[in-house]
C-alpha cells in the first residue's frame, strides 16, 4: 500500500476544551493534504448518577455531531474520506451504551482511558497516577477495555506519565507498559504517538507524554505505531515537522507505523 496521510484523532467545541467549527477542522485537512479525517470527539455517557461532564460533549449534542459529521461526509465526497468516531473509555457499567452508539452509525471508537470506571466518580487518570497504585489500576483497566475489541487503537497509551517526568518512570511504569502492550499485541490493536502530547514537548509545557522511557521498553513487543494528532482546534492539524520528528523517533526504535486503519484499506 501507498503511504496516505490520515489522522483519527480530532474532536470538536461539543467537548467543551476543543474550538472550531467542524468544517474548520475539514477545510485544516485538506491544506494540509490529508487523505482522511475522522473525527473522534470524547464520547458522551448517560451517568446514571445525573452527574454532567465538562470534558465531554453531553448526549443531547450527540445528535447535532452525527448529524454535523454526515453532512460534512456528502459535502466534500471525493475530496477527502470523513470517519464519524469517538474517543470513549471502557467503562464496564455502560457498556451497552458503546454498542447502541454504534447502531446510531459511529463507525470507530479511538480507547482514551481517562478514568478508570467512571468520571462520576473515580479521579482522573493523569492525577490517580501520581501514586504507583493509580499506575496499576490504569493499566488493568486500559487492558480489560483493550480485550473488549470494541477499539481501533489506544490513544496515548503512556498517559499514566501526565504529572511524572521520565527519571519517575519505575518499576510500576514498566509492570503498566508490559501490561498494555502484552494486551494490545494480542489484540492486534495498534497504539498511539500522541502528537498533541508532542506539540507541547517542544513548545517547552510538556504533559508527561509521548514518554522516551515508556517508548524505549515497549519496543520489544512488537505492537504496531499509528501518530495522532489529537487536534483540539483546526490548526493542529497542521504539522509537517512533528510528524517527520515523531517517524524519526520510532524508525530509530524500531517501530513499525501505519499509515491508516483497516476500514481504510483501499485507498
Amino acid at each position: 500500500m501507498s503511504p496516505i496521510l490520515a489522522n483519527y484523532h480530532t474532536h470538536t467545541s461539543r467537548c467543551h476544551h476543543a474550538s472550531g467549527e467542524d468544517a474548520d477542522y475539514v477545510e485544516a485537512a485538506l491544506k494540509e493534504g490529508y487523505q482522511v479525517l475522522g473525527f473522534s470527539d470524547h464520547s458522551p455517557w448517560p451517568f446514571s448518577s445525573g452527574f454532567i461532564s465538562h470534558i465531554r460533549m453531553s448526549a443531547e449534542a450527540l445528535d447535532d455531531y452525527i448529524f454535523s459529521i454526515r453532512r460534512l461526509q456528502k459535502v466534500y465526497e471525493g475530496r477527502i474520506r470523513i470517519h464519524l468516531g469517538l474517543e470513549a473509555e471502557y467503562f464496564p457499567r455502560y457498556h451497552d451504551w458503546l454498542l447502541r452508539m454504534q447502531d446510531r452509525g459511529i463507525s470507530y471508537y479511538v480507547l482514551g482511558q481517562h478514568y478508570a470506571d467512571s468520571e462520576e466518580d473515580t479521579p482522573y487518570t493523569g492525577n490517580e497516577c501520581v501514586e504507583d497504585k493509580g499506575v496499576l489500576r490504569y493499566a488493568e483497566s486500559t487492558v480489560k477495555a483493550v480485550r473488549t475489541g470494541l477499539f481501533a487503537y489506544l490513544a496515548h497509551p503512556d498517559l499514566f506519565m501526565r504529572h511524572r517526568t521520565d527519571d519517575q518512570f519505575n518499576a510500576a511504569c514498566e509492570q503498566a507498559t508490559d501490561m498494555i502492550c502484552q494486551a494490545c499485541l494480542e489484540m492486534h490493536l495498534p497504539i498511539e504517538y500522541n502528537l498533541l502530547g508532542l506539540r507541547y514537548q517542544v513548545e517547552g509545557h510538556s504533559r508527561g507524554y509521548p514518554s522516551s522511557p515508556f517508548w524505549e521498553r515497549a519496543r520489544s513487543f512488537g505492537n504496531e505505531v499509528i501518530l495522532g494528532m489529537d487536534a483540539h482546534t483546526p490548526d493542529q492539524l497542521i504539522g509537517a515537522e512533528l510528524r517527520a520528528q515523531a517517524r524519526e523517533t520510532l524508525h530509530h526504535l524500531g517501530y513499525t507505523i501505519i499509515d491508516r486503519l483497516p476500514m481504510d484499506s483501499r485507498i
